[in-house]
Parts: structure tokens; C-alpha cells; sequence
């Protein structure tokens, strides 16, 4: 029995290579690489240097022999820390506070954005002039505690979430990524019966995540590192976050330092436990930031296609 192969003979053809890069590219690539190599250092420094002096003796920090890595490596700063019950407190609060507020921010300027995505919307300019103007002016600070304080808002989260609801370069963000959707989504859902909330919900919102968990990430970061307004609106210590008992830390450590008292607990107070509340309060947006990373890069690219 006779086979045939069918098999068609290799050519010994390659796949064409694009053009050589030039030798301009090839230094524009090591310049671009060393400057953005540097870029990542000095910003990695802070963080690393914070991480390296909350695990080294004080001794060491404060003789400035720590850079990077840790020098007599020391956890009791951790233990001293995590058995205060007030930290817990304060970082219970700022877990509260953040959550809350962040959930208020983002469907307020989620409705808001949504409006002003509506060019056929009459006092469409007006409304988006109030919020720019914003920007540039407000009330100030006595007048902003007046009201606060007479709303009787004092020694609670609407003191925080209130007053910052509403970003107005988030809200623009928004805006303009509603303004990039296919009006032809909505005219379709309309027809079919679907009314403003409902088009937005079922239709609009779905299509949205990558701007959501974009202002998510803006909204949760800004809530819980603020301070100020907590350290002006409460007065009792078991409502504060905890970025106000880190910021008393750090006043207390001044403090004592300008009236040159240096006993050993506050020496090592100005020394390692900073450095601990610091670690342990940036930790939690460092977990969950890689994981939203994604959404907020096309979130940002997708919301700035429109001014």
C-alpha cells in the first residue's frame, strides 16, 4: 500500500523582524529606565526606612544608624502598641469612619456625576458651576465648626463624612466617564420600560465598576488617613481615629523633646513607637490597594477621556 504525504515542504521562512532600534531609542530606553528606577527608590525609601525603624532598638534610631534595615532587632515596640487598648479603640474607629463615610461619598457623587452627565439638563451649567466653584472657596474654618456645632454633629461620624461627601475632582472624574457611555444603553432601557433609577442601576451602574472601585480607592484612602477634622469636631479620646492617637504620639514626642525631658518610655516613644502606629496604620490600605490597582488605572484612563 502506497501513502502519499500531503504535507506541504517548509519553506524555511522566519517571521519578519521589525526594524533594528536605533541608538537615540536605546539610550532614550536607559535614561527612561534609570529615572523611573530612581523614581521607585526614593519612594520606597520612606516606607522601608518606617518598616526598618519599627523593628530596630532605639538606640539605634536615634543615633541615626538605621536606614533600611533593621539594627538590633526589637518587636517589644509592636507588643507595647498592640496592648494598648485605646490603639484598638482609635483603629476600630477608623475602620467605622472610613466605611461610613466612603459609603455616603460615593453614592452622593455617584447621583450627583450621574445628573450632570445629562446634557439636556436644564441649569446643567449652573449646577456644575456650584460644584467647581467649591473648589476655589469655601467657608472657612470657624464658620465650618459654627455650623457643624450647631447642626449638632460634634462627637460623631457625620462630622467627618458630611462636610468631605462630595470630591470635586472625583465628582468631574465621574462625570466625565458617564458622559463616555453609549447614550444608546439608556434610550434602548427606556424603551423598554425602565425609569431613571432603574437605567441607572441596571444598566449604568454595572457598566461603571472600573470608575467605582476607582473612587472607592480615592474616597476610602483620603477618610482614613484624614485627622483634622476629628481632632476638631470630637473631644473624647475613645471617639478619636486612630490617626488622631498617632498624631498625639507624635506631639507628645515633641513635647517632651523641647523640654528636654528624656526619660526612657519617652524616648522610646519618639524612637520606635511612631514608627509601629505608622506600619500598622497604612497596612490595611497597602493589602487592599494591589488588588484594586487595575480598576483604578482604568478607571482614571476611562474618566479622563472627556474634560
Amino acid at each position: 500500500m502506497v501513502t502519499t504525504d500531503l504535507t506541504p515542504p517548509r519553506l524555511g521562512l522566519t517571521r519578519p523582524r521589525g526594524p533594528r532600534p536605533t541608538t537615540g531609542y536605546r539610550v532614550f530606553q536607559a535614561f527612561n529606565a534609570v529615572v523611573l528606577t530612581s523614581i521607585v527608590l526614593v519612594t520606597l525609601y520612606p516606607f522601608l526606612n518606617i518598616i526598618a525603624r519599627s523593628l530596630s532598638d532605639e538606640h539605634y534610631i536615634v543615633t541615626g544608624k538605621v536606614n533600611i534595615i533593621p539594627r538590633g532587632f526589637n518587636l517589644m515596640s509592636y507588643d507595647y502598641v498592640t496592648s494598648d487598648s485605646m490603639f484598638w479603640i482609635n483603629y476600630r474607629n477608623t475602620v467605622f469612619y472610613t466605611v461610613v463615610a466612603t459609603l455616603i461619598a460615593l453614592v452622593l457623587t455617584t447621583c450627583y456625576a450621574y445628573v450632570l452627565s445629562k446634557k439636556q439638563l436644564k441649569g446643567r451649567g449652573f449646577l456644575v458651576g456650584i460644584a467647581v466653584f467649591t473648589m476655589f472657596f469655601n467657608g472657612g474654618l470657624i464658620p465650618n465648626y459654627i455650623l457643624v456645632t450647631s447642626l449638632g454633629l460634634k462627637n460623631s461620624v457625620w462630622a467627618i463624612a458630611l462636610p468631605n461627601a462630595i470630591s470635586v475632582f472625583n465628582l468631574l472624574v465621574m462625570k466625565a466617564f458617564f458622559e463616555s457611555l453609549p447614550v444608546e444603553l439608556e434610550e434602548a432601557a427606556a424603551v423598554d420600560g425602565l425609569s431613571t433609577y432603574g437605567i441607572l442601576l441596571r444598566i449604568v451602574l454595572p457598566l461603571s465598576k472600573a470608575i467605582i472601585a476607582t473612587m472607592v480607592l480615592f474616597y476610602a484612602v483620603a477618610f482614613w488617613n484624614s485627622w483634622f477634622a476629628a481632632f476638631l469636631y470630637m473631644d473624647r479620646l475613645e471617639l478619636f481615629p486612630v490617626t488622631v492617637y498617632l498624631r498625639n504620639l507624635i506631639a507628645g514626642a515633641v513635647d517632651s523633646n523641647s523640654t528636654g525631658v528624656a526619660d526612657a518610655e519617652k524616648v522610646q516613644v519618639a524612637a520606635t513607637i511612631q514608627s509601629v502606629t505608622i506600619v500598622l496604620t497604612v497596612l490595611p490600605i497597602l493589602t487592599v490597594y494591589p488588588f484594586i490597582q487595575r480598576y483604578f488605572v482604568s478607571g482614571i484612563m476611562l474618566g479622563a477621556v472627556k474634560g
